[in-house]
């Protein structure tokens, strides 16, 4: 079972949207649900597809200095460059791994390795989903 309870915080997104708040502060709400989840969750960074950049738009957690990433670089960059989520079990071990801090080991971050289940990242997909669809 799922830490995140995705349905929870694409409903909150829904509520957002429908009293008219901006795209900044969907992502604001986003970030701050997802790491509102507690444990493995440290840090939530919403990066959106500029050209060929991603530009940190939205985060919750610890800042970073990784506010634009190219494509292809990464394990964020990576992702958008193939299609496909990355769920990363030790992010230490990847030769391009861009660190938001040092204490991250697992991408969405998480300083804990290999904490996110399949579950998990369903959970993350579906917040994504909708993001997707109210921007």
């Amino acid at each position: 079972m799922a830490i995140l309870d995705g349905d929870r915080v694409v409903a909150a997104l829904r509520g957002a949207f429908s009293r008219d708040v901006g795209r900044q502060a969907l992502l604001t709400l986003a970030a701050e649900r997802i790491r509102a989840a507690g444990a493995p969750y440290t840090s939530v960074y919403l990066y959106m597809l500029h050209g060929a950049d991603l530009v940190l738009e939205a985060y919750a957690g610890r800042e970073t200095e990784h506010t634009r990433i190219a494509v292809g670089r990464g394990v964020c960059g990576t992702a958008v460059a193939t299609g496909r989520d990355q769920n990363v079990p030790d992010v230490t071990a990847v030769a391009n791994y861009l660190a938001c801090n040092t204490w991250t080991r697992s991408d969405i971050d998480s300083d804990e390795p290999d904490p996110f289940t399949a579950d998990e990242e369903e959970a993350v997909r579906k917040v994504a989903d909708a993001l997707a669809v109210l921007l």
